[in-house]
This record gives C-alpha cells, sequence and structure tokens, in this order.
C-alpha cells in the first residue's frame, strides 16, 4: 500500500475561502500554521470577498516570508479592503521569497493606491528569480505615481520572461503609462506581454510614452495590449506604431484601441508601424468606434500589405466613417498578404456604398490562400452592384472552405399619416 506524506519537498495547499467573513485575525492565524510548512514549494491561496484588511494582509504576508522554499505561489486577496499599508507589506513580505519564480497575485476591488502600487513594486523588485508574473490591481485607485512606482519596480526584475499586468479601471493617465513604459523598457527578456489599461485615462502622451518603452522590449515575441475607453488621438497611435516598429521579433499581436479618438493620421502612422513587424503571423487589431475614414483605412491597408508571414489576421473597424475609397484601399492592402489563411474583418456602419464593396471583393480575389473569412459589411449602402462585385471577388478565393457573409442593410420604416 502506497504511503502518502502531505510534508514532502512537493507540496500543494488550495484553500478556498472566498466569500467567507475572514477577518484580519483569521488571515494571521491562517498564516501562522503556513509558516510552519517549510517545505512548501508550491500554494494556492484564495481569500477572495473577505473583510481581512491591512493588518491581515501584512500578517499573512510576514508569514509567507518565511516559507523560503516557496517557488510557486498563487494568491487571491482581491475585494478585501486592503489599502496602501497592506499592499506594501505585502510586497516587502514577497521580497523575502528567494527562491519564487511564478507569483499571481490578485488584489483587484481594493483600496491600494498609489503608495500601495509603489511599495508593492518596491518588494517585487528584490524577487529577482521571477521568470513568470500574473499581477491583478484593477479597480484600486492607482495614479500615475502608482503606476510609475509599479514600473521603477517591475525593472528590477530582470529574469521576467512572462508577465500579465491588470490595471484598469484605475486612474493612470499619461504620466503613469509612461512611467511604466520606462520600466518595462528595461525587462530586457521578457518574450510574452499582456497589458491591460483600458478605462485609464490615457491620452496621447500617455500612448507615446509606453510605445517609447515597448520599443526596448527587443525580445518580445508575442503581445497583447489593451487600451480601449482612454482618449488616445492620432499622435498617440501613431507613436505607439512607431514603437511596436521595433519589435522586430513579434509574432503575435492583439491590440484593441476602441473607443478612443483615433483619426486618418492615427491609422495610417499605425499601420506603418506594423509594416515594420515582418514577423507577424497572427495579428488582432481592434480599433471600432474611432474617427478613422477613408484615407486612414487604405493607410492601414497599405501597411498591412508589408506583413507577408501574416498567417491569421482580425481587423475590427466597425463604427468609424469609412466609405468606397477606405474599403478599396484596405481590399488593394490584404490582396498583398499571400500567407494569410483566415481573415475576420468587420466593417459594419460605415459608408460604404457599391463601389467599395467591389472593391473589397476585388481585393479579397488575390487571397488565394484564404480558407476562412468572415465578413461583417452591415449597416452601410450596398445595393445589387456592390453584392455582386463582391460576390466575383470571393468566387476566386478557390481555397475557401469556411465563410460567414454579413449584408444586412440600415432599413428605414415609414409610418404614414
Amino acid at each position: 500500500m502506497a504511503t502518502y506524506s502531505i510534508f514532502n519537498d512537493i507540496f500543494f495547499l488550495q484553500y478556498l475561502k472566498s466569500d467567507n467573513q475572514i477577518g484580519d485575525e483569521g488571515a494571521s492565524g491562517l498564516g501562522s500554521g503556513l509558516a510552519k510548512c517549510i517545505n512548501l514549494s508550491n500554494l494556492t491561496l484564495s481569500l477572495g470577498c473577505n473583510q481581512i484588511g491591512d493588518k491581515g494582509a501584512s500578517g499573512l504576508g510576514s508569514d509567507l516570508a518565511k516559507c523560503i522554499n516557496l517557488s510557486n505561489l498563487t494568491l487571491s486577496l482581491r475585494k478585501n479592503q486592503i489599502g496602501d499599508k497592506g499592499a506594501s507589506g505585502l510586497g516587502s513580505d514577497l521580497a523575502k521569497c528567494i527562491n519564487l519564480s511564478n507569483l499571481t497575485l490578485s488584489l483587484g476591488g481594493n483600496q491600494i493606491g498609489d503608495e500601495g502600487a509603489s511599495g508593492l513594486g518596491s518588494g517585487l523588485a528584490k524577487c529577482i528569480t521571477l521568470s513568470n508574473l500574473t499581477l491583478s490591481l484593477l479597480d484600486n485607485q492607482i495614479g500615475d505615481e502608482g503606476a510609475s512606482g509599479l514600473g521603477s519596480g517591475l525593472a528590477k526584475c530582470i529574469n521576467l520572461s512572462n508577465l500579465t499586468l491588470y490595471l484598469q479601471d484605475n486612474q493612470i493617465g499619461d504620466e503613469g503609462a509612461s512611467g511604466l513604459g520606462s520600466g518595462l523598457a528595461k525587462c530586457i527578456n521578457l518574450s510574452n506581454l499582456t497589458l491591460i489599461l483600458g478605462d485609464t485615462q490615457i491620452g496621447d502622451k500617455g500612448a507615446q510614452g509606453l510605445g517609447s518603452g515597448l520599443a526596448k522590449c527587443i525580445n518580445l515575441s508575442n503581445l497583447k495590449l489593451y487600451l480601449g475607453d482612454n482618449q488616445i488621438g492620432d499622435e498617440g497611435a501613431s507613436g505607439l506604431g512607431s514603437g511596436l516598429a521595433k519589435c522586430i521579433n513579434l509574432s503575435n499581436l492583439t491590440l484593441q484601441l476602441y473607443r478612443n479618438q483615433i483619426g486618418d493620421e492615427g491609422a495610417s502612422g499605425l499601420g506603418s508601424g506594423l509594416a515594420k513587424c515582418i514577423n507577424l503571423s497572427n495579428l488582432t487589431l481592434k480599433l471600432d468606434r474611432n474617427q478613422i475614414g477613408d484615407e486612414g483605412a487604405s493607410g492601414l491597408g497599405s501597411g498591412l500589405a508589408k506583413c507577408i508571414n501574416l498567417s491569421n489576421l482580425t481587423l475590427e473597424l466597425y463604427l468609424n466613417q469609412i466609405g468606397d475609397e477606405g474599403a478599396s484601399g484596405l481590399g488593394s492592402g490584404l490582396a498583398k498578404c499571400i500567407n494569410l489563411s483566415n481573415l475576420t474583418l468587420s466593417l459594419g456602419g460605415n459608408q460604404i456604398g457599391d463601389e467599395g464593396a467591389s472593391g473589397l471583393g476585388s481585393g479579397l480575389a488575390k487571397c488565394i490562400t484564404l480558407s476562412n473569412l468572415t465578413l461583417k459589411l452591415e449597416g452601410n449602402q450596398i445595393g445589387d452592384e456592390g453584392t455582386s462585385g463582391l460576390g466575383s471577388g470571393l468566387a476566386k478565393c478557390i481555397n475557401l472552405s469556411n465563410l460567414t457573409l454579413n449584408l444586412e442593410q440600415k432599413q428605414f420604416i415609414c409610418f404614414g399619416l
């Protein structure tokens, strides 16, 4: 009969107490017990939606600091009334886990503020063995100073290769985004980065600063950047594109810039930057609900035309101001993506007519490697001629196996008196 020991070198503890009534005393008591598990190497601890507070978080952190053999830690303390002191204390204690290589820390929905974020960053700066970090700080009253402080701390995590950072629903602003970018610029070993900064009051300067920082992450191969619901305009989008242009090893990119203030110049600038990402094979670009017109769509198409290694593309441009010329220009650009096999193109709610639909069809006709196509053109002004032209183009996509086509047009209901 096999004998199992719970105190071996590789120990996994999962303590699920979400949505209970644990306060600071309970958290501290739990920590005291864990501190005696000196051989712990793997720990998952979920304590979300309790009332742990600063004292409990600090106490728990102090005890975890005694688990010196920890290499993998997942700690969820979301929605726990933790403020700046608790977050700073937790950071200081994590700094003592000298063997930590993988950390997932969830502190969303607390009130850690600038001081807490900076303190957390200072602690993480001493975790020099960290290679994988997921840090969730959404909805925490963090401003520019806190984001910059966090960036400064991350800059010292020189062995980081994988980083996921959730900072949405804070008040980071331009200065904070630039500071965060400056920190990330020093993480030269980063290969995978997910940065979620939606609804954080970032404008042009912040986007430019972020782009400048990312430009120095020369080993990045996978990047997911979420910047929707901000105040980024043409200058910011172009600056972001310029930064991405220097990430020459990028193969997978997801860029969300929906509901900003990007016009033709910004879209074209972004396209120019992407044109230099010659190793891109997978691209998801969400630019819906901006102010992009014909010139911007054409410029974006021209840039994508140079991404000759693209095989998978999702491009969302619905609810912009794109007409016939823009749709045709976009089609011409896509025609040069000779390795494209999967395409999702959303152009609903624009001003595309027959000429634009036909031009788009002509471009797609040259995408002979396409096997999967989703084309959304609902809410435009396309009639019989445009539909026929689009059909003629699609007829030449001889390798197409899966097609989804939405051509629902605007309907006007007249009520007679």
